[in-house]
């Protein structure tokens, strides 16, 4: 083999994450010395991604577009699988209580308010000024917003497939966007609640009498043994991928032996939420070696939540900033009124409906609840715990831990939005259809929310 610089194709990944580990130490310089950057909260992967994007156009840097767009496909799952192997922490919750459940609701329910917002939007704008326009693109909407730039990136390429020319690009600027949206506009709203009083910093000092806590937990695996423990999470996260893989393709396989038509519409949807699948058998290796260790088989605790927190956060600046550096503005030249209305739509309805359910569950810590569901929901997790963390920095509150429970809970919810944007592209018609049963589920949503009571015991 060629070791030598020769050899593109060696030194390719290298020389494109040494592009992304550039832009994220400049910005994280930038945020530190630029006061009006760091006043402005915007994550240091979000900059960077900008950074890298702006490069790219002066010419300065060639992003490799098609590696971009593998990191950004499997740093969404690797992330998700991280997160859901994380032990759950206890916040002083009764038995049986509804919150994650409600919260799961609250997440989905908020991506159907954006699926029909976004398809009024794309109809109303096909059937007038815009003949012609693909009309499934206000399902990008949830995708972006609610779901990040990996979905934006898969289903917009599911759909540029099918037809909506430059429709990944139009994905992941409206991901990008809703980066923006979580950013500024959460911040902005975090200033009117400042100064009318309504929210504030309270810091507990718990990691500062107890730091051993908040890396090692009781009955863990030691920090190093003749493995080390990241060792460890590294290799529970990359064995959950590697099943994720082969259970993707055991079921697209089986379906494209049963019945070729609904593979061809189902196999692409399911690969594109590979991070479900991920997701769904961390959590259920986490309850086998819950189980293990009640049962006395297993004596030792193998996941250590700081690092697996690490992990995830590693992955998903690794996704935002090669989804944002290798969006293609070209793609979305001409579409920039269907863009515009689609990120303000998505910012004021998200807001208002967020308002309302939050209210109703978050009751104890509203504005704790609000502030972060907003952020995820317009952004990622990671913009909803940033947000969080600038009126509750200790996360004392249950709101972050509502974020990935409510989120496991919205694996299950959500599954039909794996069939509604598969099934909207279809015909005008099925665009219709798909609006009128978005708003049907949304409605059977917020049954649970408001109505749904835990039983006494």
């Amino acid at each position: 083999m060629d070791y030598s610089a020769a050899n593109q194709a060696l030194w390719n990944i290298v020389i494109q994450l040494g592009l992304i580990a550039a832009v994220i130490l400049l910005a994280n310089l930038m945020r530190q010395k630029i006061p009006l950057i760091r006043k402005s909260l915007m994550p240091v992967a979000v900059l960077g991604g900008f950074l890298l994007l702006i490069a790219k156009y002066l010419g300065i840097v060639r992003p490799d577009g098609e590696l971009m767009e593998i990191l950004v496909y499997h740093g969404i799952a690797l992330g998700f699988i991280a997160m859901s192997l994380r032990v759950p922490e206890e916040k002083g919750e009764r038995k049986g209580d509804l919150t994650g459940l409600k919260s799961g609701a609250i997440i989905v329910s908020t991506y159907m308010v954006q699926g029909v917002v976004g398809l009024v939007i794309t109809l109303l704008l096909a059937y007038t000024v815009m003949p012609g326009f693909f009309k499934a693109a206000g399902l990008l909407l949830p995708m972006g917003f609610g779901q990040g730039p990996g979905q934006a990136n898969n289903i917009g390429s599911s759909y540029e497939a099918l037809g909506f020319a430059g429709g990944r690009s139009f994905g992941l600027a409206v991901a990008a966007a809703g980066y923006l949206v979580a950013c500024v506009v959460g911040v902005v709203i975090l200033n009117v609640l400042s100064r009318k009083g309504k929210v504030g910093k309270t810091r507990s000092g718990a990691m500062e009498e107890h730091p051993a806590s908040f890396f090692q937990s009781k009955d863990e695996i030691p920090v190093s043994d003749s493995i080390d423990k990241l060792s460890v999470q590294i290799a529970m996260v990359l064995l959950v991928y590697l099943v994720t893989y082969l259970a993707a393709w055991g079921l697209t396989s089986g379906i494209a032996a049963l019945s070729p038509g609904l593979a061809a519409t189902v196999n692409t949807l399911i690969w594109g939420f590979n991070f479900i699948i991920g997701a769904a058998l961390a959590m259920l290796l986490r309850v086998l070696l819950e189980t293990g260790r009640k049962d006395g088989v297993i004596v030792r605790q193998y996941q250590n939540n700081y690092l697996l927190n690490r992990i995830s956060g590693f992955f998903f600046d690794i996704m935002i900033v090669a989804g944002i550096g290798s969006i293609d503005l070209e793609d979305i030249r001409g579409q920039w009124i269907p863009f515009l209305l689609l990120v303000a739509a998505g910012a004021v309805f998200t807001w208002i409906h967020l308002s309302i359910v939050c209210k109703k569950v978050y009751r104890d810590y509203y504005y704790e609840g609000l502030i972060s569901m907003y952020g995820m929901l317009t952004g990622t997790i990671s913009s909803g715990v940033l947000l969080l963390r600038e009126i509750d920095p200790e996360l004392s509150t249950p709101a972050a831990n509502n974020l990935v429970i409510g989120s496991s809970f919205g694996i299950v919810l959500g599954a039909p939005v794996l069939i509604l944007v598969g099934m909207a592209p279809k015909s005008p018609a099925m665009c219709w259809i798909v609006m009128g049963l978005a708003a049907a589920y949304c409605a059977l949503l917020y049954l649970v929310i408001f109505k749904l009571r835990r039983r006494k015991s």
